[in-house]
């Protein structure tokens, strides 16, 4: 035997018995996996060695050394192993009846939450969502708001080029969150599993994200290629997913470029496992609709312009939340920079997003608008050009709540900016773009020159970027004048 190939079998060996102890792998279904793995590189021998895999809790030390091997063995080139080892993880993985059944089976016997939680600590066992990695990317709070630098995502300026990145050569699948990507080479989604949904009276189906932003992170989709939109069937098939699974919050991006999704063209939602700090934030002041009082309206204290809708009762909350949806996308003030619709086309949108508390339904709606101007081309309600060193990418539901997902290039450079502030120097000609963050950070510093502190100065100072970037989106930049928009509307205000 060619010990090069002994190493590999070993590795695979390893990885079935993983299989077995963490994938709920058959028995029966061993030697079949086993040799799928084997045909990938056309070895048509084989010869046990023992090895076991079990006690790894994930895949991860396993998997690298599978392309170790397999590349020591000359089996595969440089670059090629992590497509690979999807690749082997596929043929070890539930297929997708196979786990379409045991989540259901969780779901009876559990409620949804449980089964969510059941796929997600599953999506991570089979390496499809890639947990080592969102372990590395650096994550704080800073000025009430989270902070994150992901490395493993790359960053797209252009919201063109942002589409473009999602679509796919020869037009199958049709886009990248097509049903028809489960299991697809052409984006290596050999262990992509969803499971379906129904939302409404429409089938669509779940999938985590593999390098989510937050904890269980994921996508609710429609089964149909059908673009993405905003009205009050989406407002009742929100509330029908937290009624099933109200563990998670659910949301939609504004169904328009720069201020949404990259992937408009098909109808999707955005949810996940924890609270983010929009959801926490406090009602800055409280109204009432005439139809439905026993629904609250509050005008949130956040730093876009925001409106939550709290009740017990799902219809109050759509019938609302319809409301204010329809008045904000037909809303012009020129004075205030604000146009529904022009030669252009819409302007106008809006991001709804629900959470279950003790309270009831709480049902955000986050207003927002892509006009543009000579002044900001980029958008009028986007983040400002002095800003673009940290973020220029469009700021969708997720940072809109108060998660941001800043470029992973930001963990080489802020390091470059701490040395130069810990040596005293001036910032360096290659960063000239960050001399606002710079001349702030040495500010909040006030000559202190501990690389502890610089490192919590430029933590803090991140924060404080990303908070005047949210007030950048803000439609209205007076709470007040969004209390005057809900009265013109016939709500109602409480007495302060």
């Amino acid at each position: 035997m060619i010990e090069e190939h002994r190493r590999v079998y070993q590795a695979v060996d390893a990885l079935v018995d993983y299989a077995k102890a963490h994938l709920e792998l058959d028995p029966a279904n061993e030697d079949w996996a086993r040799n799928q793995i084997l045909g990938m590189f056309g070895l048509n021998s084989y010869e046990p060695t023992g090895a076991q895999g079990a006690d790894h809790a994930r895949p991860d030390a396993l998997l690298q050394e599978f392309a170790d091997a397999c590349l020591a063995a000359s089996l595969i080139k440089e670059g090629e192993g992590e497509s690979r080892c999807d690749q082997a993880m596929g043929y070890l993985t539930l297929i997708p009846s196979q786990l379409q059944a045991r989540f259901a089976e969780e779901k009876t016997a559990r409620g949804g939450s449980n089964a969510m939680a059941w796929l997600y600590d599953y999506s991570i066992r089979s390496n499809y969502v890639r947990r080592a990695v969102l372990d590395r990317n650096p994550r704080f709070e800073a000025r009430g708001l989270i902070i994150t630098i992901n490395k493993a995502k790359p960053e797209f300026k252009d919201p063109k080029k942002a589409a473009a990145g999602n679509a796919v050569a020869g037009g199958y699948p049709r886009c990248s969150i097509c049903h028809e990507n489960e299991g697809f080479a052409g984006r290596v989604k050999f262990t992509l599993r969803t499971v379906p949904l129904k939302m409404g009276e429409e089938n669509w189906f779940w999938q985590y994200s593999p390098y989510g932003y937050l904890y269980e992170h994921g996508i609710a989709v429609n089964r149909l290629h059908t673009p993405m939109h905003v009205d009050e069937d989406a407002f009742r098939q929100l509330i029908s997913f937290v009624d099933q699974y109200p563990s998670l919050f659910i949301g939609c991006n504004a169904a328009l470029p720069r201020i949404g999704g990259s992937v408009l063209g098909h109808d999707h939602y955005q949810a996940g496992g924890e609270l983010l700090p929009m959801h926490k934030a406090g009602s800055w002041r409280q109204l009432r609709d005439p139809q439905f009082p026993d629904a609250i309206v509050e005008v949130l204290d956040w730093h876009n312009t925001a409106v939550r809708v709290v009740s017990h009762d799902a219809d109050a909350v759509i019938a609302i939340c319809n409301k204010i949806h329809n008045a904000w996308v037909s809303y012009t003030n020129e004075e205030l920079g604000i146009i529904a619709h022009d030669a252009e086309g819409i302007h106008s949108a809006t991001s709804p997003t629900v959470i279950r508390t003790e309270r009831g339904y709480e049902m955000s709606i986050i207003l927002r608008s892509n006009i543009t101007s000579d002044e900001f081309p980029a958008g009028v309600f986007h983040a400002h050009p002095e800003f673009h060193a940290v973020k220029q990418e469009s700021i969708g539901l997720i940072e809109a709540q108060g998660l941001f997902i800043l470029p992973g290039r930001l963990d080489h450079e802020l390091g470059l900016i701490a040395d130069a502030i810990e040596a005293g120097a001036d910032l360096p000609n290659e960063l000239e773009q960050f001399r606002l963050l710079f001349e702030e950070t040495k500010a909040l510093l006030a000559g202190s020159a501990d690389r502890a502190a610089i490192d919590a100065a430029i933590r803090d100072e991140l924060g404080s970027i990303c908070e005047r970037i949210l007030h950048n989106t803000a439609v209205f930049k007076d709470k007040d004048q969004t209390v005057r928009f809900l009265l013109n509307l016939g709500f109602e205000a409480e007495a302060l």
